[in-house]
């Protein structure tokens, strides 16, 4: 069974970081690309970052230089490393992992991340 779950979120100051983690197990972790995506109340779910089995990463301009993904293979997990955050970073931020020869998408539950003063 694919189980993807995330952790790290909370309460922040504006300027302020957190890191968040996505332990991964039931599948061959090193061949899945990962991905963050988050969505806030009445917007879209959006893409934030991904790192891709090889390594490379991808951001959103909106957090490019601010956030930095990564990703431990023996331990099976992703982190994404969240810095000089603002209001609107708030939403539910979501782990997922994708692999071109898996049947589907593999989704965590979120993480809720509220940036406020």
């Amino acid at each position: 069974q694919v189980q993807l779950v995330e952790s790290g979120g909370g309460l922040v100051q504006p300027g302020g970081s957190l890191r968040l983690s996505c332990a991964a197990s039931g599948i061959s972790f090193d061949i899945y690309d990962m991905y963050w995506y988050r969505q806030s109340p009445g917007k879209q779910r959006e893409l934030v970052a991904d790192i891709r089995s090889g390594g490379s990463t991808d951001y959103a301009d909106s957090v490019n230089g601010r956030f930095t993904i990564s990703r431990d293979n023996a331990e099976k997990m992703v982190y994404l490393q969240m810095t000089s955050l603002k209001p609107e970073d708030t939403a539910v931020y979501y782990c997922s992992a994708y692999y071109i020869y898996s049947p589907r998408n593999y989704w965590g539950r979120g993480t809720q991340v509220t940036v406020s003063s």
